[in-house]
């Protein structure tokens, strides 16, 4: 496979400085970082991304990511709210993710790679993946209850962990490890309510975590290991794939008539100012979403795909936090607040835990 060296350079400079392009740490695998790519240093092989960035880029796309993340959550229910139609507007997010990207291609953010046929077929696999991971959700809600959902879902950073330990034979410091007990229960104790489960919903519900854990960790692999795409440049071949799949599971769900009706009851009146702000509504979400996606991509691809799920049970204390105290339409109670307490806890924990992970490569 053969790649152009503009890009190679624009990436190695987002994943390296001169304080950390010599990095080793015996803890983690040599294939956990371009293992294949020629033009990488041996030094250079050993050293996780999330070890060569600077913290202060990293911290960048971390905030950019956890502020659009608390962004979409709240406007997607207030979209759904009036369009139930929940495939829809996944097609909605990859179509202007789709035409974001294509836009920065076209003024020279990023260029297209020569692939091969092995690689666009990882790449509609990786699709699949995408969406599939969407279904899986939307299954395991049809039949467990919200707070049993979102309990076994606060366990994806425990699957992401297995999945480098047993797939990629990577390791994390002891002190890493640590952090996700409070990380996971804390987020667990956020969400007590009542839980209401069958066997299946039970497997289908940890099917979707496993999926979703792998869905992150490829994300990151796809654009750090062998093939090593720049994050825009896979961010733009996934979403066309991902938007035609979420239509035709659109479709099959009858989403179509559902939408369309809601758009006839918001413009029976004849009026043109409701008819714009549903288009100014449904073309702000589409906006949001993508700038998500950008955040994502890149968040992945430098902070890593197991502090991108610490970051998702870390919003999902913050919004329960946020929902008391801006809205105080519930009241919080003792395992509520001391499960925010812990998983903020448990967050800073991991971030000194990996900051220190860092020092110590530097030090070698």
């Amino acid at each position: 496979m053969h790649r152009k060296s503009e890009d190679q350079e624009s990436e190695l400079a987002l994943l390296s400085n001169d304080d950390t392009s010599s990095i080793t740490d015996p803890e983690i695998d040599d294939q956990d970082l371009e293992a294949n790519r020629k033009d990488v240093q041996p030094a250079e092989k050993s050293a996780a991304p999330e070890y060569q960035t600077p913290n202060t880029v990293k911290f960048l796309w971390l905030t950019a990511y956890f502020g659009f993340s608390m962004g979409i959550t709240i406007y997607n229910k207030f979209i759904l709210g009036s369009f139930k139609a929940p495939w829809l507007l996944t097609c909605l997010h990859t179509t202007f993710s789709s035409i974001g990207t294509f836009i920065m291609m076209k003024r020279g953010y990023f260029q297209l790679s020569e692939l091969g046929r092995k690689e666009h077929f990882i790449l509609v696999a990786f699709s699949v993946l995408f969406t599939s991971n969407i279904a899986m959700s939307n299954l395991s809600l049809s039949l467990v209850s919200l707070a049993f959902f979102q309990i076994i879902r606060n366990t994806v950073p425990l699957f992401t962990v297995l999945i480098y330990r047993i797939w990629f034979s990577r390791s994390y410091a002891t002190a890493t490890y640590l952090s996700l007990i409070p990380i996971v229960a804390g987020a667990g104790m956020c969400t007590a309510g009542d839980y209401h489960y069958t066997v299946i919903g039970l497997a289908v519900t940890i099917g979707g975590v496993i999926l979703a854990a792998v869905k992150t960790v490829t994300t990151n692999r796809l654009m750090t290991g062998s093939l090593a795409l720049p994050s825009m440049e896979l961010l733009f071949r996934m979403s066309p794939l991902a938007a035609v799949q979420s239509l035709v599971f659109g479709i099959i769900a009858g989403e179509v008539p559902i939408f369309y009706d809601a758009m006839v009851d918001r413009t029976q009146n004849g009026s043109l100012f409701p008819t714009l702000m549903t288009t100014a509504l449904i073309v702000g979400n589409g906006l949001l979403a993508f700038l998500l996606n950008v955040a994502s991509f890149n968040t992945n691809k430098i902070a890593g795909a197991l502090t991108i799920t610490v970051c998702g049970n870390l919003k999902q204390a913050i919004t329960l936090a946020l929902g008391i105290v801006l809205f105080g339409d519930f009241s919080i109670n003792v395992l509520n607040g001391l499960g925010i307490f812990l998983t903020l806890a448990g967050c800073a924990f991991f971030s000194k835990s990996e900051l220190d992970s860092k020092r110590r490569a530097a030090s070698k």
